[in-house]
This record gives C-alpha cells, sequence and structure tokens, in this order.
C-alpha cells in the first residue's frame, strides 16, 4: 500500500517552512510583541515581511544546497 504522493509533497514542503523558520524570522527582522496587540494593518505588514523573508530564506537554502 503506498501513500499518495499529494500528501507525501504536502508533508515534505511543511517540514521545509518548518525548517527555514527560524531563518525566516531572523531575516524579516520583527520585534516580538511583548505582550501588546497590534492593529489589523501592522498585522499586515508583519506578514507582508515574513512573506518576503521566507521567499529568501527559501532561496538561500537551495542556492546553498545545489552547490
Amino acid at each position: 500500500m503506498s501513500a499518495d504522493p499529494n500528501v507525501a509533497e504536502q508533508q515534505r514542503r511543511y517540514r521545509e517552512f518548518l525548517d527555514l523558520m527560524p531563518l525566516t524570522i531572523s531575516l524579516a527582522g520583527l520585534p516580538s510583541s511583548d505582550g501588546k496587540y497590534y492593529t489589523e494593518e501592522q498585522m499586515e505588514t508583519r506578514l507582508f515581511a515574513l512573506r518576503h523573508a521566507y521567499k529568501l530564506a527559501r532561496q538561500f537554502a537551495r542556492e546553498q544546497i545545489s552547490r
């Protein structure tokens, strides 16, 4: 009985996401909330920074692996 290839791919991508999360957060350079709440606009701005940091972290990891 073989596993569904879609499920295996989704699990692989999730592991990749989790592995890159520390680098992503570091690259984004966002301060922690320290217990304060953010407005919706502030959260969207932080999310924008995280998305772009994740893309860069993923690109960096792939470049390093391909060497």
